[in-house]
């Protein structure tokens, strides 16, 4: 049992994912995606218990967790936006609109909305090129955005 500022609701579902993919050949990802579905991100705490379960090294469980921007190793806000950084939307204004945005909000990426309602992240693709510069909303894609658009997404999914 993980010992931590974790809830006691939030230990139990970090267990019962563990033990629900400890024998599962290549279980670390869609374990460590339980997870984060679960509680939001994938706490460091847990890497001994997860290192444990699957016969890897912490250190190993880190380098996985770190390497993919999609996991997170802390929480986030209640709606998460992400601007993509990938070329074609650098080509098209991605980096005014990222700068736009972190004045907007007042936060820089991997910060969270003094409110706690929006936390900021950058991803390097979001597979909508055609239509850069992209942002996603939670689990929602919009391309074509300008600032404008964007402040109007944050108010609206804010509000409710």
């Amino acid at each position: 049992m993980l010992v931590n500022k974790l809830s006691t609701v939030d230990l139990e579902k970090i267990d019962s994912h563990i033990i629900a993919h400890q024998k599962v050949p290549g279980g670390l990802m869609p374990m460590l995606h339980a997870i984060q579905d679960d509680i939001g991100y994938v706490p460091e705490d847990a890497y001994p218990q997860i290192s444990q379960a699957l016969a890897l090294s912490v250190a190993e469980v880190h380098g996985f967790v770190t390497f993919y921007h999609y996991f997170r190793t802390h929480p986030v806000g209640k709606h998460v936006l992400q601007i993509c950084r990938a070329e074609s939307c650098q080509a098209m204004g991605s980096e005014k609109l990222e700068a736009d945005v972190k004045a907007k909000l007042g936060v820089d990426y991997h910060e969270t909305t003094a409110d706690g309602e929006v936390t900021l992240l950058p991803v390097y693709c979001l597979g909508n090129c055609a239509c850069s510069p992209a942002v996603m909303m939670d689990e929602e894609v919009y391309g074509r955005m300008d600032a404008q658009q964007v402040a109007e997404l944050v108010i609206e999914v804010s509000n409710g």
